[in-house]
């Protein structure tokens, strides 16, 4: 009885009529931006972001495109277009328009970009829808020729809240980022542009910047890696110069002691030639003596017998 109970009431239950989707809602309207200024401000913002929160894995970035949050916008061609917004938590794929009942959320941050024909309804109507219908966290709006135009609210209790510019910057609590007023050459403009950087006031580079960064930073790389190794060329250089050094002072070394070897056997065989002349001299001297005592000892010979024969003539005479 419960289940039939339960069946029955549901199928008294009208049914809810089925929401259009991005691919049967309109995406375009045929008018185009502003100026070639208002196009590039906004590629600039667009693309400087788009690579950050890819990095991060953050969200969404788009503009010029549809943002539907209500299905009556189609009733009344009441077609909103944000100029840049951003939706964090959500994949990056491509979208004909944002359809906030298919995409679960509405975007957190959203950006106009000021004009003479605009600027009226973007800082009145379109900051009342974004605040009460879209409910985008923050609202931000920058006039592209006008630099001083330029202003940021938060949502708190459902009201927009002017933020203070903090040292030049409007912060972005949603995104940790600030948008920063940056005198500057894009696309061959100068002028003063919108654009984000960190907390700290490191720039958000352009793909085509980043690319030129890198491009500088290896060149120095390739800079540096040239010096260290002429350096290094150098440093060999001079250790073969001073290795060939010590091998002609181990060559002169060599020759020198070479040399004093020679000296020494030189003077042991001068030494030993003295010896031998000492010797020479010891044996002559030696040879001299046994003479004069040989002919010492004939003399003495001589002289006995002389004596002898004296005394034996002595005798003879005396008889």
């Amino acid at each position: 009885m419960l289940n039939t109970t339960t069946t029955n009431v549901t199928a008294r239950r009208p049914l809810r009529p089925r929401l259009p989707t991005q691919d049967e809602l309109p995406s375009e309207d045929n008018q185009n931006m502003e100026t070639e200024r208002h196009k590039k401000q906004m590629d600039l913002l667009i693309n400087s972001l788009q690579p950050w929160l890819d990095q991060h894995q953050l969200g969404y970035v788009n503009g010029n495109m549809f943002v539907y949050y209500s299905p009556q916008q189609v009733k009344y061609q009441d077609f909103k277009g944000p100029d840049v917004f951003v939706v964090l938590g959500v994949s990056n794929q491509e979208r004909k328009s944002w359809v906030v009942w298919d995409e679960g959320k509405g975007p957190e941050v959203v950006i106009e970009l000021l004009s003479d024909t605009t600027a009226s309804y973007d800082k009145g109507d379109k900051k009342l829808i974004y605040q009460t219908q879209l409910k985008a966290t923050e609202y931000f709006w920058f006039d592209p020729f006008n630099p001083k135009d330029w202003a940021g609210f938060r949502l708190s209790g459902g009201i927009y809240q002017t933020l203070k510019p903090v040292k030049g910057r409007l912060l972005s609590q949603s995104l940790g980022l600030a948008l920063i007023k940056w005198p500057g050459i894009y696309k061959n403009v100068q002028a003063t542009w919108l654009r984000w950087a960190t907390l700290e006031g490191e720039l958000l580079l352009l793909p085509e910047e980043a690319a030129a960064q890198w491009a500088v930073a290896e060149a120095q790389r390739a800079a540096v890696e040239a010096q260290r190794a002429a350096i290094e060329t150098q440093r060999a250089d001079v250790e073969a110069q001073r290795a060939e050094a010590e091998t002609q002072r181990a060559e002169v070394e060599a020759q020198r002691a070479e040399v004093e070897a020679q000296r020494a056997e030189a003077e042991a065989q001068r030494a030993e030639a003295e010896a031998q002349r000492a010797d020479t001299e010891a044996q002559r001297a030696d040879t001299e003596a046994q003479r004069a005592d040989l002919a010492e000892h004939r003399a003495d010979a001589a002289a006995a017998e002389i004596v002898r024969l004296n005394s034996l003539l002595a005798q003879l005479q005396a008889k």
